[in-house]
């Protein structure tokens, strides 16, 4: 049947469901996760689940201000859709990833149906944005950041607010990290956007 697996009560929780997930239709796990909101649920390539509590006040707060600065940058320039924390995207892989605050080019999002919009979006999206909080694991962060541009994210960014580094991924380079800066530039994926870091250190 299934297991899980956690290390502590902050913890994302681990569910092996195997063939149990398997039988459910994309449909269906949408509306699973829409009964459990107050969950974030992520599933890997495998079928596992990861189910995380709501983020705690110190990670709350800077989530805010990277999405708050990622939606004024999308409101000015129109070219594409931003997205928060609790928007789930379908990758081609098969898993349902959670960016902390994401964007997607609009005539990718267009190009979408309607009830594909409603649901997980079937697409990676642009560029992400991942903020470490005091109980994530750094290195599944980076697995998950390898696997936002296997998967045809153009450009990521993991934030780490405790060592103050941003690391910054692109299509067919190595990570960059960027060591106490105080902004950190979109461009070219992103024109004109630029992350005000003081907000977050």
């Amino acid at each position: 049947m299934s297991s899980a697996t956690t290390t502590s009560l902050n913890s994302p929780i681990i569910l092996h469901l195997g063939p149990v997930l398997a039988r459910l239709s994309e449909s269906d796990f949408y509306e699973f996760c829409q009964l459990n909101r107050d969950l974030r649920i992520e599933r890997t390539e495998n079928g596992d689940l990861i189910i995380m509590a709501p983020t705690g006040g110190n990670t709350g707060w800077r989530n805010l201000a990277l999405s708050s600065q990622l939606w004024n940058w999308c409101d000015r320039d129109g070219t594409g859709i931003g997205f928060d924390s609790s928007t789930g995207f379908l990758l081609p892989n098969g898993a349902k990833r959670s960016p902390d605050a994401s964007w997607v080019l609009r005539e990718r999002w267009d190009a979408l149906s309607d009830e594909q919009q409603e649901e997980f979006p079937p697409l990676a999206p642009d560029f992400v944005m991942e903020l470490l909080s005091k109980h994530d694991a750094l290195e599944e962060l980076r697995s998950k950041m390898r696997e936002y541009i296997a998967n045809g994210v153009r450009l990521g960014w993991l934030i780490d607010r405790f060592s103050q580094r941003v690391e910054v991924y692109r299509a067919g380079q190595g990570p960059v990290t960027l060591d106490h800066p105080t902004m950190v530039n979109g461009d070219p994926e992103l024109p004109g956007f630029v992350l005000d870091l003081t907000q977050i250190w």
